[in-house]
């Protein structure tokens, strides 16, 4: 569903921010417990709303790189009772994943309103268990709970380092990168560890000259990786540094790197050679940790990305150290407000267990404060 423009305040029992895995499994589960559209049944006791920035169902997935098929993504889980098609490897992600999604949202008629930008988060008035106030491009939602889901595909991490504003190459993102045809025959720095990074160094090398540079030796897994023997040691350990406060890092700083097909392929062909980061940026290339000078013609920053939580700022729910005490889903300052798709439920396996969990909480709280539920009890 489309916006119509700027409108005067709505409200919703709950709103849901994002439209990726993690806010599509929140809406599936609202559903589930007898929350109905906000849009359609404005009336009604217990309502939802989903506000997504997108042009369009797919979430981060209708951003990826053209060239990156379905064959080397990491998979994609399936969304709650609603099992994957047929999937060509050959196809891009881009499209691939997008047209599940808007199959999903399609068949569960599930109220997604888009493009909608979400400005900022506030708290109505001082009372702890009162509205919060969603702010937009579209107009304002006035609301119990805030479920948020909006990734990190809008928070590069974009490092600094001197001379960068000198340099008269080209400089992108992971995100401004198209494929290895724009950079053909250049010569291209990669700087980053994390699997993306690992994916384009590949591409990139089958048609030009590619040097890999990376804070720290990258960690290979020893052997395969088997997400029914890992998996819960994984989730575990982001667990427990959610739940303390502590910054989580990318889902591959606690994993480590895969073998996977394309690794094998890079070092197969002898480009897969870890360089020490650089010192300095110059006009015409880095000046390495060595002293030497390398010329280069394009930097592409493969550093991934940080939480998109901006928004939520003025609700100041940041610790001293600058992460987020979380308690399941739930930030332990804010009650009202709920984050997945972050920490532990980065993935897409733990999105939808996280949109489960936030659900059946948040009905808890709702319960609780006296909200009445969708058969008019209370």
């Amino acid at each position: 569903m489309g916006t119509d423009g700027a409108v005067g305040e709505r409200s919703a029992t709950v709103v849901v921010i994002g439209a990726g895995q993690a806010g599509l499994s929140a809406a599936h589960h609202l559903q589930r417990r007898g929350f109905v559209s906000a849009l359609t049944e404005p009336g009604a006791d217990r309502t939802f709303v989903v506000l997504d920035a997108g042009a369009g169902p797919g979430g981060a997935w209708q951003h990826r790189w053209e060239s990156l098929r379905m064959a080397t993504v990491n998979g994609i889980f399936e969304l709650p009772s609603f099992p994957t098609p047929p999937i060509d490897p050959d196809e891009p992600s881009r499209t691939a994943v997008p047209r599940y999604f808007a199959a999903f949202e399609r068949e569960r008629g599930l109220p997604v309103l888009r493009p909608v930008d979400v400005t900022s988060v506030t708290r109505a008035d001082a009372d702890p268990d009162g509205d919060l106030l969603v702010d937009t491009d579209a107009g304002r939602w006035r609301t119990r709970v805030v479920v948020n889901a909006t990734g990190t595909w809008d928070e590069p991490v974009l490092p600094r380092y001197p001379g960068q504003d000198t340099f008269l190459g080209r400089q992108l993102h992971t995100r401004d990168y198209g494929s290895a045809d724009e950079l053909a025959g250049l010569r291209v720095a990669v700087v980053g560890g994390g699997i993306s990074a690992v994916q384009q160094l590949e591409e990139i090398s089958r048609s030009a000259t590619v040097l890999w540079y990376t804070r720290r030796e990258p960690v290979f897994l020893d052997g395969e990786f088997r997400p029914e023997v890992e998996g819960r040691r994984i989730i575990a350990a982001v667990t427990a540094d959610a739940e303390a406060g502590r910054p989580t890092g990318s889902v591959v700083s606690y994993t480590g790197l895969p073998w996977a097909s394309y690794v094998l392929a890079a070092r197969e062909r002898g480009v897969l050679v870890r360089r020490p980061m650089f010192t300095a940026i110059e006009p015409a290339g880095v000046r390495e940790a060595d002293g030497s000078f390398t010329p280069l013609d394009v930097i592409l920053w493969a550093t991934g990305f940080k939480a998109a939580l901006r928004h939520l700022d003025p609700l100041g729910l940041r610790n001293p150290s600058g992460g987020i005490t979380l308690r399941g889903t739930q930030v332990a300052v804010e009650p009202r407000v709920h984050l997945v798709g972050f920490g532990p439920s980065q993935s897409t396996v733990g999105a939808n267990r996280a949109g489960r969990e936030a659900v059946a909480t948040l009905s808890r709280y709702l319960r609780d404060t006296g909200v009445r539920d969708g058969r008019g009890a209370a």
